[in-house]
């Protein structure tokens, strides 16, 4: 693996914090604020995808090779990988306890359907001639979290394309409590974090044993995604069916993290309180028909 920039005066840092998840959950949003910190180094890129790299030889690792980053200012004590694949990648976190066991996590969450549409609606958009909406939620349907990566798909299209399976949360968060302890973890809500953004940070910054800002960052929504995409648009039933897909898992995660899920539009569907067509409707705004 190469480094991603040479050696700078200062020398390398290994990095000593990592955001695991979850994909389109404001996780670019949250890196971007912590690695304004007067002591967190800012990393050559948000997401270093080191853990969940299938060719690494994982029986001998070199760290301090293929996992640092070059120091900015020698005030810097930190240095954050924030890449949301690895809550859900098969053996990437205990890749990570392996390399360091009293690592700092930080993982946010965001209802399972919307972060599943937006998921989908990024890709198209990178991506004209990945698969649609219908083929996006039927190519890889696990009906529980996999624990390995296909072996008869590239990793790179199983990355892509593992939207549905990174939807269950509780699966998640029950491996991630096994592999580290609760107390090095910090869990947040997409919406929740948004809304009270400053207070969200400075949590963060105690979770990582940093002195608060003195001045919070401006709320830069990083990578919100385009307003239109051209494809097919969910319909009510898509969105249904998913939903009870997710039922039994997302009481998991309720118990498991904590968070208040009662307004994610999944929850509300499972409990009659939501019309599903609502949300494909709403869903829909953004979707040109091809």
């Amino acid at each position: 693996m190469n480094r991603p920039e040479p050696e700078s005066d200062l020398g390398r840092m290994p990095y000593n914090f990592s955001i695991v998840g979850v994909q389109k959950s404001g996780t670019s949003t949250l890196s971007g604020t912590l690695s304004q910190h007067r002591l967190v180094c800012r990393p050559p890129r948000k997401e270093a995808h080191f853990f969940n790299n299938e060719e690494y030889d994982w029986a001998h690792p070199d760290y301090e090779r293929d996992y640092t980053a070059p120091r900015r200012a020698r005030v810097h004590t930190m240095v954050g990988d924030s890449t949301p694949v690895y809550l859900f990648w098969p053996n990437a976190l205990e890749r990570m306890r392996a390399y360091q066991p009293d690592l700092p996590l930080i993982a946010v969450f965001r209802d399972p359907l919307e972060r599943l549409f937006s998921h989908w609606t990024m890709l198209r958009t990178r991506h004209p001639d990945w698969p649609d909406w219908p083929g996006f939620i039927t190519e890889f349907r696990p009906t529980s979290l996999p624990t390995s990566v296909p072996s008869d798909v590239k990793p790179m299209r199983y990355k892509h394309m593992s939207g549905i399976a990174r939807g269950y949360y509780g699966a998640q968060l029950e491996r991630g409590f096994a592999v580290f302890p609760r107390e090095q973890w910090l869990l947040l809500e997409f919406r929740a974090m948004l809304a009270s953004f400053n207070p969200s940070v400075d949590r963060a910054t105690d979770h990582l044993g940093l002195p608060r800002f003195d001045r919070h960052p401006p709320l830069r929504n990083r990578y919100a995604g385009a307003e239109l995409v051209t494809g097919t648009a969910p319909t009510g039933a898509d969105l249904a069916s998913l939903a009870a897909l997710y039922a039994d898992d997302l009481a998991v995660f309720d118990r498991l993290s904590g968070l208040d899920t009662s307004q994610w539009p999944t929850t509300r569907i499972l409990d009659g309180t939501l019309d599903p067509d609502e949300l494909a409707a709403k869903m829909a705004q953004k979707v040109t028909p091809l």
